[in-house]
């Protein structure tokens, strides 16, 4: 048997699997619920290749970071790559030093994100944070190439996309530039969808917004949807879920770091919501006047906080924007 035919093999073995391998994340993303609300989503999750988008990530090792290779000679080696790309969960892409600088997110998490978009047909979206291309991937495969532009910092990463992107049959604008200024030659847009952490919502991303434009993005350790409604007010409330991600690099202000908690009970400093109240009121409440609030308040859920933009003030609020809890954010 030639070369190319073992090469040929290989790959129908590798695409095999893979098909295997999408159909079952699917699956699980489905029994997740993470679009019950519009599940359109499931056919692009369905038709778009995740392992296209991640032909080499970084999976933890006893040794350290062990980078996985889609073209490893290793049988063994590729296939988890496969099935790894598969997981409903995120794969390190880009590493630095020891720094994560890119990922592919959850895709569950992808799910319930694209799926709190809220978007209709004819919609134009902005991503601001490219990554490997696979969310840009899925907003083209229900909206079309056209009606997709994703910004990234990077244009090591921005041309990855690229070709990611192309390999997978999609052809959205992709733009080498700082996402906190937005891309306004593509503007306006009906929404915005972050994939890194904010401490601020830029301005610009107002400016370029069609009024009654929804803005999805993750802040704190959450995920903060807010509706435009015009170049300079914008407002919103938290959504239920934990979001992680890599925070936004270029025009916006570094995050601090999280105070030391030891006097705080240990049950309380590592309960996931009051992290979040800690990372949303960082430079306003020190660690005990936020153990106060939070057992004062009854311990609040994310969807109690909001954010509002007006003018050029900005504050994150719980329960109402005009309450007696607001604490101002960079603006």
């Amino acid at each position: 048997m030639s070369a190319h035919a073992l090469h040929e093999g290989r790959d129908k073995d590798l695409d095999d699997l893979a098909a295997t391998a999408r159909a079952e994340l699917v699956r699980l993303i489905e029994a997740s619920g993470a679009w019950d609300r519009d599940p359109v989503w499931r056919e692009a999750f369905e038709a778009v290749p995740r392992h296209l988008f991640v032909p080499y990530y970084y999976a933890g090792a006893v040794t350290g970071q062990q980078r996985l290779w889609g073209e490893s000679p290793d049988p063994r080696t590729r296939e988890r790559w496969v099935r790894g790309a598969y997981a409903d969960s995120p794969l390190a892409t880009r590493m630095r030093d020891g720094e994560l600088l890119s990922s592919s997110s959850q895709p569950s998490l992808m799910a319930a994100m694209l799926t709190e978009l809220e978007v209709e047909d004819g919609h134009h979206v902005l991503e601001i944070g490219a990554g490997t291309g696979y969310n840009a991937a899925l907003l083209a495969h229900r909206l079309g190439d056209a009606h997709v532009t994703t910004v990234d910092l990077d244009p090591e990463i921005t041309e990855s996309a690229r070709l990611h992107l192309a390999a997978a049959g999609h052809h959205p604008v992709v733009v080498t530039g700082d996402g906190a200024r937005g891309v306004p030659e593509r503007a306006p847009f009906d929404r915005i969808i972050a994939t890194c952490t904010l401490t601020s919502v830029p301005r610009a991303w107002l400016a370029q917004c069609r009024p009654g434009a929804r803005i999805l993005t993750p802040f704190a350790t959450g995920l903060a949807a807010l509706t435009v409604q015009d170049a300079e007010h914008a407002e919103g409330r938290f959504l239920h879920t934990s979001a992680y991600f890599v925070p936004l690099r270029g025009g916006t202000r570094p995050e601090p770091d999280i105070p030391h908690l030891g006097a705080l009970p240990r049950r309380t400093r590592e309960h996931e919501l009051f992290r979040f109240l800690l990372a949303l009121t960082r430079g306003s409440l020190d660690p005990q006047e936020a153990y106060a609030l939070w057992e004062r308040e009854g311990r609040p859920v994310r969807e109690r906080y909001g954010i509002t933009v007006s003018g050029d003030r900005e504050w994150a609020w719980l329960d109402e924007p005009t309450g007696p809890y607001a604490w101002p954010l960079p603006g």
